[in-house]
């Protein structure tokens, strides 16, 4: 399992990745549990009113949030490249450019060196 998280302007988000032979999440929507790695990640957008408030830098913005929408993936190569591009568009979501966003994937166990692609 792998962590991929974004970070920008004092805020995070982070989606699972779940690899060959782990067992990932099942429940409506979720890819044919052949896939071979699984991506699940909030998605948000920018509401006027109501939401939950997150504070980005010096100023709050009010966040509706969508189902996760897990996609399935045959190679980890593609995985990584769609979770990198799915973190970028949430934060895009609330006007946070793609180059303002650091991103960094991080295996579960914490011992194993992880690399995007490239």
């Amino acid at each position: 399992m792998l962590f991929v998280r974004g970070r920008a302007r004092g805020t995070e988000l982070t989606g699972t990745l779940y690899e060959r032979g782990e067992r990932a999440p099942t429940f409506r929507g979720a890819p044919d549990e052949d896939a071979a790695y699984v991506w699940v990640c909030d998605e948000f957008y920018e509401v006027d009113s109501g939401g939950s408030v997150q504070r980005l830098d010096d100023r709050e913005v009010r966040l509706a949030f969508e189902s996760p929408m897990p996609r399935g993936f045959d190679t980890k190569t593609q995985a990584l490249e769609a979770a990198e591009d799915h973190v970028r568009t949430q934060f895009a979501r609330i006007g946070i450019g793609s180059s303002a966003v650091d991103i960094e994937v991080e295996s579960a166990d914490h011992d194993a060196a992880v690399d995007l692609p490239s």
